[in-house]
């Protein structure tokens, strides 16, 4: 029987995706020709009219119907931004037939095991949401990781221009010797500017792409320098300093605020550690909560009440700074 199921994948497989993968190879195939007929003014006078496009590749999925449709929806452009920010090489599309797929299998499964369907649908959101929970991981991660690089960043800027460097030159100076994501955010920034963008726009886009309070800050004394001018050497060394001041405040914060945030967690995944040890010891008796009505309305009620707790402790043990 399983033998049977990989036959019809590969059958399926083959039918249609082979041949969208091959309009996509032709149509990029012909793209890159008539760009380069273009370029080398090799082409015939109906093609040499041809705009040829600069802008960055953004595509939402390597599928082209999928990613004409993918652009109608504004979720679409939202998900690339947030794997963007998390430094993942995927695409909307991508992301959203996995989060389909985890869905779907533990459903199934959970449903042709037990047989409830209130169970199965519990199951594929809860397995659905872990590719947006582990994307947030690395987004948060990465945004940590820049936040630590950034003082030493604002350093090299202020040893940069009191050496006589410009600020662009400072910025590109920081994109060569920093490693990412500092280096990567100030080189795109740096790039932009070598493209002809305004300096606040190219800022207002590192902040697009690192919504943190320290970059704003950064951003925030660099545009008041340059619009009332001034040392922006000292302006940047008082940056770092305040910067350091905040991240040594945070850290003391997240010390202090330890148990309630270990508190937190124990008692969201508490309840559901003990039922899973329970059903394993006695399945007959945990059973009745899915099997009876009464059983179905506690399961919801506890679910509601773990999350609102975890909500409750999460607001008292987390502060803005």
């Amino acid at each position: 029987m399983p033998a049977v199921f990989i036959l019809i994948f590969i059958g399926v497989f083959t039918i249609v995706a082979v041949p969208i993968i091959a309009i996509g190879s032709t149509r990029k195939t012909k793209q890159v020709l008539a760009t380069l007929d273009s370029a080398l003014a090799t082409e015939s006078p109906s093609t040499r009219e041809q705009i040829v496009n600069i802008r960055k590749d953004a595509a939402l999925s390597s599928i082209p119907w999928l990613n004409a449709k993918l652009l109608h929806f504004q979720l679409a452009p939202y998900l690339h931004g947030l794997l963007k920010q998390a430094n993942i090489k995927w695409s909307a599309g991508r992301l959203l037939a996995v989060t389909i797929a985890c869905f779907i299998i533990p459903a199934f499964a959970v449903y042709n095991q037990f047989g409830t369907l209130l169970g199965g649908l519990g199951a594929g959101l809860l397995v659905a949401a872990a590719p947006f929970g582990w994307i947030f991981f690395m987004r948060n991660r990465r945004f940590e990781k820049f936040q630590e690089g950034l003082p030493e960043a604002l350093d090299l800027m202020v040893s940069a221009l009191r050496a006589g460097h410009s600020l662009i030159a400072a910025m590109g100076l920081v994109a060569r010797e920093c490693s990412d994501p500092v280096g990567g955010e100030f080189r795109a920034c740096f790039d932009e500017q070598n493209y002809g963008l305004e300096l606040k726009a190219a800022l207002d886009n590192m902040q697009h792409r690192m919504p943190l309070q320290d970059l704003k800050i950064t951003a925030t004394a660099i545009m008041i320098q340059k619009e009332s001018g001034g040392n922006l050497a000292e302006v940047l060394d008082k940056t770092a300093h305040v910067i350091r001041e905040r991240f040594r405040l945070k850290r003391e914060v997240k010390v202090h605020t330890a148990q309630g945030r270990l508190t937190g967690w124990i008692l969201s995944l508490l309840p559901v550690a003990l039922g899973t040890a329970l059903y394993f010891v006695n399945p007959g008796m945990m059973s009745v909560l899915w099997h009876k009505e009464i059983g179905i309305k506690l399961i919801w009620t506890a679910i509601g009440m773990t999350i609102l707790g975890g909500i409750v402790i999460r607001n008292i043990v987390n502060l803005d700074m």
